[in-house]
């Protein structure tokens, strides 16, 4: 390979690299907000949110390790795999509830974030290692 294109390579790898870890502050600040609302209703002894709460406290704690990701991607992707596919799964189930029910059909602009977020994870996955290759090969 060329110096220009192995400079051209170098280029996108750090501009992927940089997008990621502006996506991965971003969804973990988003998912990491959802402390706020499970503070609230666990203060006020709603029990009408306790099954909601429940969900968002996994998502509390994917934002918080997502944060902590940003630092070494490559070495979280199985974790940026995770944020990903789980997204695609709870859209999925969020989308077939709106379409059950006409009254959750506002949920679908939640669907589309959720689907978002899993397609720019997976776009954005650091690459195996070479390394990871090999031993993935061996075994």
């Amino acid at each position: 390979m060329n110096t220009v294109m192995m400079e051209r390579n170098a280029e996108v790898t750090m501009w992927r690299e940089r997008a990621l870890k502006a996506l991965l502050v971003l969804v973990g600040l988003l998912f990491s907000a959802g402390v706020y609302p499970v503070v609230d209703s666990l203060w006020h002894a709603n029990q009408s949110m306790y099954t909601d709460d429940m969900m968002l406290s996994l998502y509390i704690v994917l934002g918080i390790f997502l944060l902590i990701a940003v630092r070494n991607p490559s070495a979280n992707r199985s974790l940026i795999a995770f944020a990903a596919w789980s997204s695609f799964a709870h859209g999925a189930v969020m989308s077939v509830m709106a379409f059950q029910k006409a009254d959750e059909r506002v949920d679908l602009w939640g669907v589309a974030a959720l689907v978002i977020i899993g397609v720019g994870l997976i776009v954005l996955a650091p690459a195996k290692q070479s390394s990871e290759r090999v031993t993935a090969a061996v075994l």
